[in-house]
């Protein structure tokens, strides 16, 4: 058998001892240009992976098809029928809870010494101040204020449909997983509360980054945008719990037990808003209160929840407009009910903690409240969907065809003014 020479200590394997031929830097030997170099030190996260110019796209498609149905709003549904010039633009968007976030943002919560011991107070403070400070930083350099909230909503929105794709990629290695989890998001039946100067798009421009980082064991990223998205909605909390949950299950190792500290980091967010309430009221529970008096949002059993928002929704107590949106809230938590299930089944405790912790919260008022718009927040659910529709490739054009056009009513629904939920 012959034996091969032995290798100079300077040979790599395969080599001929030869010195390597100078690396190609480009045509005529040129050095890589400035754009090279500006992409090659650009931060990780604003790097755009294999099929995330897709995800943009699809999310840039929908936002005009949101805002074309905006404006034709304006025009065949005015609020004066007898009106010769079409509502603006932005007017469909200013709805609901619209309201509360800008007068937050323009006077803060007690102006002129009112508040809940003033008659006809509306409650402003059971909305956390996140989105409002947020609107207000914005409305800076946007001098209008519902144009300043369609703005955050549009950024946060795009950030949001990144990290669900960088998500479910990471979960389930496939690029096609992330665009279906992407496009079932957005063709949702409450997609349209993404578009809105609402908090949903904030929250998950948040909350999906630190579940992300989570993910990638980054731990104190992860605590400081749990606890940003935890001054945006209370859901943060259950954000919180689940990431601990994660940290438990995934750490090894003493050296990585030392980021546990940064789990408490989100609790700081709801605690200072409770102190700074307690200084103005005198009430350390006073955003709960405030959703009791306003929303009807006191304690109630699951199953007497589950009997009044039935009796609404089916016992011919409420004109059929709201009778709709409450057979709605009921179908969302069977959907969540159903998703816990599943996620229990495949053993992914965090997910499902979050999830039960919300379905929790939403399902012991007096009546549900909100349901569907929960739904976005519910990462997993996408997901799932988009998994399961890879596997049975009927579910998402069953998905596409029935949801579609309900997401359309819904949007128009909302836009004209007549959203109850």
């Amino acid at each position: 058998m012959p034996v091969s020479a032995p290798r100079r200590p300077t040979e790599r394997p395969g080599s001929t001892g030869a010195r390597p031929p100078a690396r190609d830097s480009g045509p005529a030997g040129r050095r890589p240009g400035r754009a090279t170099r500006i992409g090659r030190t650009r931060p990780a996260f604003l790097r755009l992976g294999p099929g995330e110019r897709e995800v943009l796209w699809l999310y840039l498609l929908t936002r005009v098809g949101i805002w074309a149905t905006a404006g034709a709003v304006g025009w065949l549904f005015p609020q004066n029928g007898e009106t010769r010039r079409p509502a603006s633009l932005l007017s469909p968007w200013q709805q609901w809870d619209w309201w509360h976030y800008l007068h937050i943002a323009q006077d803060g919560y007690f102006p002129a010494q009112a508040g809940p011991w003033t008659a006809g107070w509306d409650n402003r403070e059971a909305f956390l101040p996140g989105f409002p400070l947020a609107l207000r930083a914005v409305h800076t350099v946007v001098p209008d204020w519902a144009a300043a909230g369609a703005l955050i909503s549009f950024v946060a929105g795009g950030v949001a449909v990144l990290a669900l794709a960088r998500i479910a990629r990471h979960q389930l290695a496939d690029l096609e997983t992330g665009r279906r989890a992407v496009a079932f998001l957005l063709l949702s039946p409450c997609a349209v509360f993404l578009a809105a100067g609402y908090t949903e798009a904030l929250f998950l421009a948040l909350a999906l980054p630190a579940w992300l980082a989570a993910q990638r064991q980054n731990w104190p990223a992860a605590a400081v945008l749990a606890c940003l998205a935890c001054s945006v909605r209370i859901t943060g909390l259950f954000l919180a719990a689940a990431l601990a949950l994660h940290f438990v299950l995934t750490v090894r190792g003493l050296r990585a037990w030392r980021s546990a500290p940064w789990l408490f980091l989100p609790a700081l967010a709801p605690v200072l808003y409770s102190w700074f309430l307690q200084t103005r009221t005198g009430d350390w529970m006073a955003w709960k209160h405030a959703q009791e008096r306003g929303w009807y949002r006191d304690f109630h059993a699951p199953w007497d929840a589950w009997a009044n928002t039935w009796e609404a929704a089916f016992g011919h107590t409420q004109a059929t407009g709201y009778a709709f949106m409450w057979q709605a809230e009921l179908l969302a938590m069977v959907v969540g009910v159903v998703l816990l299930v599943v996620l229990l089944r495949a053993r992914r405790l965090p997910e499902a903690l979050y999830i039960a912790l919300t379905l929790w919260a939403l399902g012991t008022s007096y009546w549900y409240t909100s349901v569907p718009r929960s739904t976005l927040l519910w990462w997993p659910l996408w997901i799932g969907l988009a998994s399961w529709s890879l596997r049975r490739p009927r579910i998402q054009a069953a998905y596409f065809y029935v949801v579609g056009p309900l997401s359309t009513v819904v949007a128009i629904t909302f836009l004209t003014g007549r959203w109850a939920g």
